[in-house]
């Protein structure tokens, strides 16, 4: 009897399907198993397609490639439909496919196999009310579209392993994982993780090598999945081995290559307690996992390797604070964006300075610089400029520079590094290639060249600090303003002077602001970041910051930087979220210092908060800050109309110097006493010597009500002539029954 004869007799049928021609051939009992009739047939791809299910004739696309990959068999359960769109029969599919070359270096495959019937309990119902192996189907593929989100969110190695430990495949899940590659040599075989055993569990595979004859190794070698569905398949093909992998207690095995864009990186192995048969449907799940988990690991590795670098980068440029500072404290913070390598250009720095009024064990004063500074951009780019401009500031500090000289050096270093030589200039000073000649953007650079070499700026805040007296002397470069926090809790944004960003002209002026720290009070430094991070402007940024800064006086530094921190980045950050549509990330540098002692009262009455301010004449909009700086002060006052009250007056006061004198004004302000019970007295002094005098003006005069606002709106008011100019003031008392400063006289105007 001929094999033909043999396989008709039990409903087995032949067929053939060249991928190079597209032709399918049927012999006679394939044929009527197609709903054809019972004689040979060759068909073209399309029509055999036709008389399968839609659905069973694309998965044994996957299939068969699984097969062409792996060298093995391909099978398949199929549902053969009339014309009706009916299920006939199901059919199982089994061949093997065979690879030819093409003349143009391609690959075709030809499969060779049989069709046989299998028993179907619902024959002859319609697809929708059909399904062979549709729910394993459906769970199958809510699995892979779960591990494909599961493993697409891990970022880490461990967070890819913890998954895959965690899924749960259909049907059959490993009880024991582990993650193999090669070494950095390609000789060595690495355990990456190992889940289901201890690690101790694989010491005894330690000395393994990608050319031992263990599973893995054979993997790495060679690209192709190794099944070991029972011991003994295992026993017989990898004895030596053996003894190693008998104490696990395991009876299924698959190895899996992990490969991304063609390269082998390593093997994942699932072990199972239970015997697995690994069908073609469970092979091919295994290998789609395999895929995700090698794309995944590849992510994994890339994302620790740019951490690795930027932790290495945040280390190299990130000063170590001295905090062993005789009456001081210091505390610092730095966070870049989430984002690329997570560097930046925000910077702090702490920088020794030659003499002074101290010196420590014969290695210096004890006076010392403290630097904070946001350089454009958060890439690459801008954390390697900061570098450089770290290092320049650095180096005009240990010259003993004051602070103006210190920045307007460093703006005549930022603002050269925009001249670039061209391409064709050898080196010399021909004409510049990124930038104009007159340091502008050149019109015909591309954004993408204007980001890589365009010209950048950056702010900065240096401050040159005394601790023995406190003494601050502060120059600033288009940066923030410092914020004051007195011992009472008060915070205020302290107005000082400050010129264009370092960079914007190679010849800028900085002029200096002087300040004392009192013991008690404390001094925060801070970028844009920590201001408007989460949607802010500048002024909601400071009313999110303001509690945090007055909510706990008792708090250490390192605490009260922490809880800074948190406002901006911590659980509750998404609840304070600001006015603006972009809630853009930006690098954050923090830096925070502190008087050590409290002021020191005989009375015990509370501290007195004071501010001082110079306004220049060519500076007439600070007098906004002026105001603003006052209701600061007064935050807590209990009479609204009196502090509205007395921003007016000092408005007044200060606008009457910049008008009728050529001098600056400087305004001193002092709220003391206990709450409820305070005074506020306000002084404004210039160099002028005459005096003000009472005017009476009529209802179009557009100045003389200056002294009559006092008169109406203050508790006490007076002009003192000094040797050298005059000082007007003015007093207000928040019980409204105290009596005018005694040492004070109203002098006749």
């Amino acid at each position: 009897m001929r094999t033909e004869e043999v396989l008709a007799a039990i409903a087995t049928g032949i067929w053939r399907w060249d991928d190079a021609t597209g032709r399918v051939t049927l012999d006679a009992e394939a044929a009527r198993l197609l709903g054809l009739p019972a004689e040979p047939a060759s068909l073209t791809a399309s029509g055999a397609r036709s008389h399968f299910h839609p659905v069973d004739w694309n998965e044994i696309q996957g299939i068969v490639g699984l097969a062409v990959a792996e060298g093995t068999l391909a099978e398949a359960r199929l549902r053969i439909m009339d014309e009706k769109g009916r299920v006939l029969r199901t059919v199982r599919a089994r061949s093997k496919p065979i690879v030819r070359a093409r003349p143009d270096d391609s690959r075709a495959y030809e499969l060779i196999g049989t069709l046989q019937e299998v028993a179907e309990p619902r024959p002859g119902t319609a697809i929708e009310g059909s399904s062979v192996t549709g729910d394993w189907r459906r769970s199958r593929e809510a699995f892979l579209l779960d591990a494909g989100r599961a493993l697409a969110e891990a970022r880490s190695t461990a967070e890819v392993l913890r998954v895959a430990s965690s899924l749960s495949m259909p049907g059959f899940s490993p009880d024991g994982l582990a993650v193999f590659s090669a070494s950095p040599t390609q000789e060595g075989l690495r355990i990456v993780g190992i889940l289901g055993n201890t690690a101790a569990d694989a010491d005894g595979f330690s000395s393994l090598t990608v050319e031992s004859d263990y599973p893995a190794s054979e993997v790495i070698r060679t690209g192709r999945a190794i099944y070991l569905p029972t011991a003994e398949s295992y026993k017989e093909r990898y004895p030596e081995m053996w003894p190693l992998v008998e104490p696990f207690e395991r009876n299924s095995w698959a190895f899996l290559p992990l490969t991304v864009a063609g390269r082998t990186l390593g093997t994942w192995m699932a072990a199972f307690k239970n015997r697995v048969a690994f069908s073609p449907d469970e092979r091919s799940v295994l290998n789609t996992v395999a895929r995700m988990l090698a794309q995944a690991l590849a992510r994994a590795g890339v994302t620790e390797s740019e951490r690795e670098l930027s932790l290495g980068l945040q280390r190299s440029m990130m000063p170590t604070l001295n905090t062993d500072i005789p009456g001081m404290s210091v505390a610092a913070r730095y966070v870049p964006t989430g984002g690329g390598l997570q560097v930046g250009g925000d910077w702090y720095d702490m920088i020794p300075l030659p003499g002074g009024t101290t010196e420590a064990e014969g290695r210096g004063s004890g006076r010392f610089a403290l630097v904070i500074g946001d350089v454009q951009g958060h890439d690459v780019r801008a954390a390697g400029l900061m570098g450089q401009l770290r290092i320049a500031l650095r180096a005009y500090a240990a010259e003993g520079h004051r602070p103006d000289a210190v920045l307007s050096r460093a703006s005549r270093f930022l603002a050269g590094m925009r001249q670039l030589p061209g391409p064709d200039s050898g080196g010399g000073t021909g004409a510049p290639y990124a930038v104009g000649g007159d340091g502008s953007a050149d019109a015909t650079m591309t954004d993408e060249e204007y980001e890589r070499t365009g010209p950048r700026f950056a702010t900065c805040l240096y401050m040159e600090v005394d601790p023995e007296n406190g003494t601050l002397e502060i120059a600033r470069a288009g940066h923030l303003d410092p914020v004051f926090r007195m011992p009472d809790g008060t915070a205020f944004i302290r107005q000082t002077a400050g010129g264009l960003p370092l960079g914007i002209e190679a010849d800028s002026d900085y002029p200096t602001t002087q300040i004392v720290l009192q013991p008690g009070e404390l001094l925060m430094l801070c970028t844009d970041g920590l201001v408007e991070t989460g949607g802010h402007d500048l002024a909601t940024g400071w009313d999110r910051l303001r509690p945090v800064l007055e909510g706990d006086t008792e708090s250490s530094l390192e605490e009260l930087a922490d809880a800074l921190m948190g406002v901006v980045h911590g659980p509750g950050s998404h609840y304070m979220t600001g006015p603006l549509p972009e809630h853009r990330e930006d690098d954050i540098a923090l830096v925070l210092l502190a008087r050590d002692g409290s002021p020191t009262r005989a009375d015990r009455q509370p501290p007195p908060r004071r501010t001082v301010l110079t306004i220049a004449q060519a500076e007439p909009e600070r007098i906004a800050g002026a105001r603003r700086q006052l209701r600061d002060l007064l935050h807590d006052w209990s009479d609204d109309e009196q502090v509205d009250a007395a921003v007016l007056m000092v408005s007044e006061m200060v606008t009457n110097v910049l008008v009728h004198t050529d001098g600056d004004a400087l305004l001193v302000a002092e709220a003391a006493g206990e709450r409820g019970d305070r005074r506020l007295r306000v002084e404004v002094a210039d160099v002028n010597d005459e005096l003000p005098h009472r005017r009476r003006p009529g209802e179009l005069a557009s100045s003389g009500r200056g002294l009559v606002l006092m008169e109406v709106l203050a508790d006490a008011w007076g002009v003192n002539p000094r040797g050298e100019g005059k000082s007007i003031w003015f007093e207000l008392y928040e019980s409204g029954d105290h009596a005018p400063a005694p040492e004070e006289a109203l002098p006749e105007a």
